[in-house]
């Protein structure tokens, strides 16, 4: 049986102007999880959900795709499959009224790990008008 990993990550785009295969074209990768405001969210189980989605969403995981305890190898993988930074993506986002961001699962039930955020993706989200957030689990 495979130890659960006690990080991870994902790369997120909201926004309701664009349908979710405007981002899968645009970078070329298919999401994790996409979903337009107001259409019913399939549950990780398979079932519909009676709660639609409350806005457009397109999301890309690290999580079955790197194997690792720490966020640089999850976090670096997203900026390499997704060729971060595109030059022309923060217009995009802003013109669409948009937000995105990286989310990172942290697991920190020894409360003794410390996320391993690298400062070149920080920057380079802030540039592209995103954010880094860190979700602390112990």
């Amino acid at each position: 049986m495979n130890k659960p990993q006690l990080a991870h990550a994902s790369f997120a785009i909201y926004q309701d102007a664009e349908p979710p295969e405007f981002w899968t074209k645009y970078f070329g990768v298919s999401p994790s999880c996409a979903g337009v405001k107001g259409q019913k969210r399939i549950t990780p189980s398979g079932r519909i959900s009676s709660f639609p989605w409350r806005q457009g969403i397109w999301s890309i995981t690290s999580k079955d795709a790197v194997t690792s305890d720490e966020l640089t190898p999850h976090l670096r993988y997203l900026v390499n499959l997704l060729e971060l930074p595109r030059p022309d993506l923060r217009e995009l986002i802003e013109r669409m009224n948009g937000q995105m961001r990286f989310f990172c699962y942290w697991e920190n039930g020894s409360g003794d790990r410390i996320p391993d955020v690298p400062e070149d993706i920080g920057t380079m989200m802030e540039g592209l008008g995103g954010t880094v957030e860190v979700d602390e689990y112990r």
